[in-house]
């Protein structure tokens, strides 16, 4: 597992990869580039982010974007998600069916 800079705040708190939100309570670990993909680094999430990103995406599109967090957000489905989630609390759960 590896984290980058903009992953970890002044305080060394974690920050969410995807939204830049802190993380407080549930977190997941994400592959930027998949396993079956073979990929190795992770960076952390938010459940709720991480859902976000594979309801969006293929493992291969993530292959191709890799750590490119810059593509994600390209994506308006994603830019749309991001400017909903950005005001919610770090805790902030919404359920799935």
């Amino acid at each position: 597992m590896s984290i980058t800079a903009s992953t970890s705040g002044k305080d060394g708190a974690l920050s969410c990869w995807l939204c830049a939100r802190p993380i407080a309570g549930r977190l997941q670990w994400h592959h930027t580039v998949p396993k079956a993909k073979k990929g190795r680094e992770t960076v952390p999430l938010h459940p709720i982010c991480h859902r976000a990103i594979h309801a969006n995406f293929t493992n291969a599109e993530l292959a191709r974007f890799g750590t490119d967090r810059a593509r994600l957000l390209e994506n308006e489905r994603v830019a749309k998600f991001i400017a909903w989630v950005k005001d919610k609390p770090p805790d902030f759960h919404a359920p799935t069916r």
